[in-house]
């Protein structure tokens, strides 16, 4: 009594989940059988879409090879000796057998030859021998045009007939006509199909030619309105009456058809199509009985593995809760582990960040350090030669060196704005920069440098403006770097020389050539705090500095040792055009 209640939910609860799980089935089978039927439906559809079109195609492709085909025949007949000398002579008793040797290897309709008051002298058609067509336009045309003319006629029986014709002439005589009747019955006869119905319109809208022949000369609606002879093509017409210029996918219901239209390239003709949909939904049954009984299977199946499971579903049962009281316990193992890891790595972490604030500190300032370097040399030389020229009485000259402090103190500031960018890039202040300018304002600072010292400077500067677009600044800082570095390295040398030379093409070259002792390490020469100074000569930012600006400059700085002793400094920069500044 006490497992009685226990295993009866148990089964209570085993057969809802049973009837839950059928119910899911039956709604998944539902569904797939719906997106089936719309996606086969569609897709057979499309089949019979794309056949009538590629159809469509084909006979457009047709037509027009048959007229152009027939269009270059007046052209050939019109020079033909024989058709003329028949017309001069006024003796056509060869002229027709002339006509019919050419109509079966042309495969036009008729051929027929007209004097110069339009009759017919020569015809493959017997019948229109003696006939007057001085009013017909293909003859008027024909005589107005010194080229082939075409046109569309149509004949008392109805049908129309399409016509090439050219004027003969000789010698500045029009002598008469040459009339080419393209074959289009053969056409048409070629078109006619079990479920198909094709017809083609002129400009106007008139049928003109057609599978139908009732339905030559009328609109398309009065042509859908008559009642058709009993075809098959006919039969799957008379449900295009009312609804023909209706989008065609409403009309896959029962024996709907699909109307296709395309335009042929002649006149402004357009060629229509009519296809029936046929077994689209015969197939699309097919398959949906294919899939009711492949779930019916799946389904059988099911039943039959859920009744052997459930015997052992009980040895399972214990042996999956072993299993999974151990792993809780791992993981509650592992968990511990994680959290003492995880307290580990964030204590590390911050030793790490703490570590990058110092080293990015000691960057900077050693950076500013260099950089200041430079101007705070030269301001101790103008002092002390101010201090000189006071106590020689030249106050005018002294004042000229204290513009230059200012001047220093000045780049002093902006260097310590322009530092920012060894770590940010930008080009927001850039702005037209003349190279030779640039150069000469950097040999003026380091004038006090180079006349402490004995060096033979050599500068090739064009005599035209060198224009970069750049940060004038920042540009005289690279060169002095580089003039700082040429002056050290030349420290050995017997006589001293610093070669400066500057050239424009499609790019700015700023070449510095020293006859030092060369670079020993290409490799690491850019690296921040690389260098081969003795110990308070320098801190090995110049050329990293350098490089980098350089670099937002658009722009590239390279070494190499020379062939005949020494270093050489390149700088390459984009040269600047007006024409691309106006532009962008």
């Amino acid at each position: 009594m006490i497992d009685a209640v226990p295993q009866g939910s148990k089964r209570a609860a085993r057969r809802w989940f049973m009837r839950v799980a059928l119910g899911l089935f039956t709604l998944f089978a539902a569904s797939v059988m719906y997106i089936t039927n719309e996606l086969m439906t569609q897709r057979y559809t499309e089949t019979i879409s794309n056949r009538s079109e590629l159809r469509l195609a084909l006979y457009s492709a047709n037509l027009m090879s048959e007229l152009q085909r027939n269009s270059v025949v007046p052209q050939l007949l019109a020079r033909d000796p024989e058709l003329i000398t028949a017309l001069n002579s006024r003796d056509y008793s060869r002229s027709t057998a002339r006509l019919l040797s050419f109509v079966d290897e042309i495969g036009a309709a008729a051929l027929t030859l007209l004097d110069s008051e339009g009759r017919a002298v020569a015809a493959t058609n017997r019948n229109e021998l003696g006939v007057n067509h001085s009013a017909r336009p293909y003859f008027v045309d024909a005589l107005r045009s010194n080229r082939t003319v075409y046109s569309t006629y149509r004949m008392d029986t109805g049908a129309y007939a399409f016509i090439y014709s050219r004027k003969i002439e000789s010698n500045g005589q029009v002598l008469g006509t040459i009339m080419v009747e393209v074959d289009v019955g053969r056409m048409e006869r070629g078109w006619a199909g079990v479920t198909d119905a094709v017809f083609v319109t002129d400009a106007e809208g008139k049928i003109i030619m057609s599978t139908e022949p009732l339905w030559r000369g009328l609109q398309e609606r009065d042509a859908l309105a008559r009642q058709p002879a009993s075809s098959a093509i006919e039969r799957a017409l008379r449900a295009t009456q009312s609804w023909a210029m209706a989008p065609a996918e409403a009309y896959l219901r029962g024996e709907a058809v699909l109307r296709r239209e395309a335009r042929v390239p002649h006149q402004g003709w357009r060629i229509v199509n009519f296809t029936t949909y046929d077994s689209v939904r015969e197939k699309v049954n097919g398959i949906l009985a294919l899939q009711v009984m492949g779930f019916a299977i799946i389904l059988a199946v099911s039943f039959w593995v859920m009744s052997r499971q459930t015997a052992s579903r009980l040895v399972l049962f214990q042996r999956e809760s072993a299993e999974l009281r151990a792993l809780n316990r791992r993981l509650q193992r592992e968990i511990a582990e994680r959290e003492r890891v995880e307290k580990t790595l964030q204590v590390a972490e911050q030793t790490i960040a703490q570590s990058s604030k110092l080293a990015a500190l000691g960057e900077m300032s050693a950076a500013v350090s260099h950089e200041l370097n430079q101007p705070l040399a030269a301001m101790k030389t103008y002092l002390a030669g101010a201090r000189l020229l006071l106590q020689r009485q030249r106050p005018e000259e002294a004042l000229s060196s204290f513009q230059r402090i200012d001047d220093l103190l000045e780049r002093m500031g902006a260097i310590t704005r322009q530092l920012k960018s060894y770590a940010r890039k930008g080009s927001d202040a850039f702005e037209p920069v003349d190279t030779r300018a640039a150069v000469s304002s950097a040999l003026a600072m380091m004038e006090p440098q180079l006349k402490t010292r004995s060096v033979n400077i050599i500068r090739t500067l064009p005599t035209e403006p060198v224009m970069i677009m750049g940060d004038r600044l920042r540009l005289e800082q690279v060169i002095i770097n580089l003039l700082r570095n040429a002056l050290d390295a030349t420290k050995t040398a017997a006589n001293p020389t610093i070669e400066i030379l500057l050239a424009v093409g499609d790019t700015v070259s700023l070449q510095i050539h020293d006859n030092g002792d060369g670079i020993e390490n290409l490799d690491h020469l850019f690296e921040p705090f690389y260098t081969t100074k003795q110990p308070g000569d320098g801190v090995g930012l110049g050329l990293a500095i350098s490089s980098g600006i350089v670099n937002d400059l658009g722009g590239r700085l390279t070494a190499r040792n020379a062939a005949d002793g020494g270093a050489i400094f390149e700088v390459q920069l984009p040269a600047f055009v007006q024409g691309q500044a106006a532009a962008e």
